[in-house]
């Protein structure tokens, strides 16, 4: 058999953490048995879906690395084939025409909670003859669900999991208006599109025991099913907008790699022994359905920064300059020059032990780019007394007449001077350090020097030699 799955999401916003994890998991387990990762747009609920929800999913998707086979398909342009299965259920009789109008529905409600009964529809209409239908009532159309037995199902995560039928009433198939419900188009589109593995949220079992009904109704295979745990909060409560970012987009935006979040999002729920950093070539290796557990997982995120600075130091230099410089950009308000990208090609090495996000290691090199004469913040302006301009001045004397630009070169004039001076070698280098990036904390800050050149690092301390 080839494995078919999908990821199904409703485009009424971003693409959720959680449904980044279901369309993770999906695409792994396609990956692993060399079968077919699908992608749907359930966007049959009109009035909440919009184009601009269905590019943020994906461009989400397409960020995470998660693509897909074929073309994403619209479920809503799907609604006459799910229509034809209807029909096709009213002839058969496994499905009845319900004239009820809202008003006979919400009576019925209202009864049932006054009884202390759970509401739920009665099933007046399932085998009444259609003639004693009230004029002008369009009918909605209901599954004849069985009464008696029970619906199982075995779940890869959830186990073996079973409900009475007689707690399951008739299901809206087709509203008054025509229009399909969730329910059916999901059944006759999994069906359709050959899905043979649905791994989703376990806040879908319940509609499972529904969906289960319609593919015995028509006579289809059922696929297999997964139902994963949610994702919690740090606090341990289901994750909610009060607990901070919730889109894919938003952690792109503060600086996280795809391969982090591929593998923060796989240990949110899987596990593999012991391993903790899983390349994606491991994780379709190793991925199994029986390597989900059945709670909830929780949200790190000190965790998952650490787990962005082990693939930021993996990364390749020049990636994480196309990666940093639009950060960079937005903070300066204009592009980046060639010269400059090369400037910032030079100083990854000397931040990629320091940073955790590539927002950090954008706002950490934005001293290359600063305009001059440099904004000192409060700490490094307290550096540079007038002693320490004075000392200043006689560095950058030297560094003026030093025929060889290195960083090594440079650190040894520095050494000399304190040597000569009686100077503890921090006692010239933390200012150094203020006059050249206008803070107190930096790569080497000889490596600063060397990567800022001769001309822009004496004209900096020129500047503060001038502000003394």
């Amino acid at each position: 058999m080839k494995i078919v799955t999908r990821f199904a999401p409703s485009p009424t916003g971003f693409l959720h953490i959680g449904g980044g994890r279901t369309a993770l998991f999906n695409w792994l387990f396609a990956k692993h048995h060399q079968g077919t990762f699908l992608l749907r747009i359930e966007d049959t609920d009109r009035a909440r879906s919009t184009q601009a929800a269905v590019d943020a999913i994906l461009d989400g998707l397409k960020w995470l690395g998660l693509e897909w086979d074929g073309e994403a398909v619209s479920q809503f342009q799907r609604k006459d084939r799910h229509a034809e299965v209807v029909a096709e259920m009213l002839a058969n009789g496994t499905a009845y025409r319900c004239y009820c109008t809202p008003e006979e529905l919400d009576a019925m409600r209202e009864a049932q909670k006054a009884a202390g009964q759970q509401p739920r529809y009665d099933g007046r209409w399932r085998d009444r003859d259609p003639s004693e239908a009230p004029a002008g009532i369009a009918p909605a159309i209901r599954l004849k669900a069985p009464r008696e037995g029970e619906t199982v199902v075995n779940d890869h995560v959830q186990g073996e999991v079973r409900v009475q039928n007689s707690q399951l009433d008739d299901l809206i198939l087709l509203r008054s208006d025509g229009t399909p419900t969730y329910l059916l188009a999901v059944v006759v589109d999994d069906h359709d599109m050959g899905v043979t593995h649905v791994v989703r949220g376990d806040d879908h079992l319940t509609n499972t025991f529904r969906q289960l009904q319609i593919y015995n109704a028509m006579g289809w295979a059922a696929p297999e099913f997964a139902h994963i745990p949610l994702i919690h909060g740090p606090d341990g409560a289901k994750l909610s907008k009060r607990h901070g970012a919730l889109g894919i987009e938003a952690y792109r935006d503060m600086g996280f790699l795809p391969e982090t979040m591929r593998n923060y999002l796989l240990r949110l729920g899987w596990g593999h022994g012991d391993a903790e950093i899983i390349s994606t070539e491991q994780a379709i290796d190793w991925f199994t359905l029986e390597g989900i557990g059945r709670s909830p997982s929780r949200l790190d995120f000190a965790k998952m920064e650490n787990l962005n600075a082990h693939y930021i130091r993996e990364a390749d230099d020049a990636r994480l300059v196309a990666l940093t410089s639009p950060f960079i950009e937005a903070k300066i308000g204009r592009a980046l020059t060639d010269a400059e990208k090369e400037r910032l090609l030079r100083s990854v090495p000397g931040f990629k032990p320091r940073v955790k996000t590539l927002l950090e290691l954008a706002e950490g090199s934005l001293y290359l780019f600063a305009n001059r004469p440099l904004a000192l913040d409060d700490k490094a302006a307290a550096l540079l007394t007038a002693e320490a301009r004075s000392q200043l001045a006689a560095l950058a004397e030297a560094f003026a007449a030093s025929p060889d630009w290195s960083g090594a070169a440079l650190e040894q004039i520095v050494r000399d001077h304190a040597e000569r001076t009686g100077l503890k070698l921090g006692k010239l280098a933390q200012p150094l350090r203020a006059a050249l990036t206008g803070s107190t904390v930096s790569p080497p800050i000889f490596e600063v020097a060397e990567i800022l050149g001769r001309a822009e690092t004496l004209v900096r301390l020129e500047d503060v030699a001038k502000g003394g």
